[in-house]
């Protein structure tokens, strides 16, 4: 039989035809059996290891990106290595320094805001909303409809406290920006600050803005707040920003509830307000244990406030500020450390007392308060939900006790930076080691940087940096510090992730 030239043509588009389709209908079988893969392992997988995976995952990412971007000036482009150990401290709302900020173009300081964001305590808890909602939605098809009522009601109150917590974080991101760019552009000192740096108000507004909000620190200037310490105003708008993003985050969460409840009588606004265990939302707690992490976190801040005024009123880092420079600089300053970093005097300057009163409050967990006492009816919300976890998995009990790993990851820098603190014990002490390491475990980045004065034998090579001490390390020590501020952004998995302080044992 012969085959002409378009019935041949015509068959081999048939079969060209047939096997797109097998082809297709491959891809998206191969997609839905991925996909279905990804949601079981999603919603299976232990949340310390999701959320270990989500960092990890972050900031490779923002590495990537820091690398194929020109810094500022391509002559001055930071290693490798410094922009990882960056892209960590910017995903672990960490802000440890190895390189001055100002060296990152505007492009480059955008992807670290776009980090600082990601990372934040505010927006993966409500990653994690989401994931609670669909666990929900998962049990609801498997359950009868006689018990179906009240998963739904559970269901809908988690959605209706979903948009509670997005629509807080919309707001002060956006309100903060606004009151930031608004400020800048229209006071000149600070706006000449910005002219003579060659920053970009609207980018400095954001990375300020999303860097204070989410407790990380990193601002676009080599100084942080310090060139900005006569700018009261802009420090007043920062300083509620901060307790807004984390410390305080639970408090104004429940007024913002109780707020609503006031002017609507919705069921699940009323289930949300009752139910905080059922819910799991590691940030909403009852209103008693908000009082305690109100006044604790207020006690904090007037203990260091007190110290710092009646011991550094007229010490060398408050020179040239007029009283009430000081007074509203100090209160910036302890609100800082708890856990936002942001400096507006010279750490290495302000009396060891002082340093030693950081050191704790750097060290204790943002949602640390004093709870008079303590039984199954009196613990923290979210403590019961810590312990039905740790009966699944007890990676997060056993693993990330504190203090051992700390003492560990001390001793482990001492011992490779020990030629350092031969040569140079002034800069290289034990105590600004413990300092740069409880700083990067608490996710604060406060440091009490390096100075070339401070050296036994002068070497002419030597440059005062904005960045801080840990930029002076060797490559295994920064390591270390990575893994010191991975394991401080995931420390609310040990035990009860430190709500209640316990002054004593019984």
């Amino acid at each position: 039989m012969k085959i002409t030239t378009a019935t041949f043509v015509s068959k081999i588009l048939e079969r060209l035809t047939s096997f797109h389709h097998m082809l297709r209908c491959l891809c998206h079988w191969s997609r839905a059996i991925l996909s279905s893969f990804l949601r079981a392992l999603l919603l299976r997988l232990d949340p310390f290891w999701r959320q270990l995976c989500y960092f990890v995952s972050l900031f490779m990412l923002g590495y990537f990106v820091l690398s194929i971007l020109e810094p500022r000036n391509p002559m001055n482009r930071p290693k490798s290595y410094d922009l990882l150990f960056t892209a960590v401290s910017a995903v672990t709302v960490s802000s440890m320094a190895t390189v001055e900020m100002e060296v990152f173009s505007n492009t480059q300081l955008f992807s670290l805001a776009i980090l600082m964001l990601l990372g934040g305590e505010v927006f993966t808890s409500m990653l994690e909303l989401q994931i609670q909602k669909v666990k929900l939605s998962e049990k609801m098809k498997n359950r009868s409809n006689t018990s179906n009522t009240d998963i739904h009601l559970k269901y809908n109150s988690m959605k209706f406290l979903g948009v509670i917590v997005v629509s807080y974080f919309v707001a002060f991101q956006i309100s903060g920006f606004l009151l930031v760019s608004l400020y800048v552009g229209l006071v000149t000192s600070a706006k000449e600050v910005l002219v003579k740096k060659n920053l970009n108000i609207q980018v400095f507004s954001i990375v300020t803005t999303i860097s204070t909000f989410s407790n990380c620190g990193y601002l676009p200037t080599n100084e942080s707040m310090m060139v900005f310490k006569k700018n009261l105003g802009l420090l007043v708008i920062l300083i509620p920003l901060s307790l807004l993003g984390n410390t305080l985050y639970p408090v104004f969460l429940r007024l913002l509830l109780l707020f609503f409840g006031k002017i609507n009588s919705r069921e699940e606004l009323k289930y949300v307000l009752d139910n905080e265990a059922e819910l799991g939302y590691y940030h909403l707690l009852s209103g008693v244990h908000c009082w305690y992490l109100a006044l604790t976190s207020i006690g904090f801040i007037v203990i260091q406030f007190v110290l710092l005024i009646s011991i550094g009123w007229k010490s060398q880092a408050m020179d040239g500020l007029n009283p009430s420079e000081k007074v509203i600089g100090s209160l910036f300053q302890v609100v800082n450390t708890r856990h936002a970093g942001e400096s507006v005097f010279d750490l290495s300057l302000i009396s060891p007392a002082i340093i030693v009163l950081i050191i704790t409050m750097m060290y204790l967990p943002a949602y640390t308060y004093f709870l008079p006492r303590e039984d199954k009816h009196n613990l923290p919300i979210t403590a019961v939900n810590h312990i039905k976890e740790h009966k699944k998995s007890s990676i997060g009990f056993l693993l990330l006790s504190p203090l051992p790993i700390l003492v560990i990851i001390i001793m482990l820098i001492c011992i490779t930076e020990s030629d350092n603190m031969q040569k140079d014990p002034l800069n290289f002490s034990v105590l600004n080691i413990i300092f740069e390491v409880i700083s990067a475990y608490g996710n604060v980045g406060f440091s009490l940087g390096y100075s070339c004065k401070r050296q036994l034998q002068p070497r002419g090579d030597c440059i005062d940096s904005w960045y801080g001490f840990s930029g002076r390390w060797s490559n295994i020590s920064k390591l270390i510090l990575i893994l010191a501020m991975i394991f401080g952004r995931l420390r609310k998995f040990y035990k009860r992730g430190g709500k209640v302080w316990k002054l004593s044992q019984r």
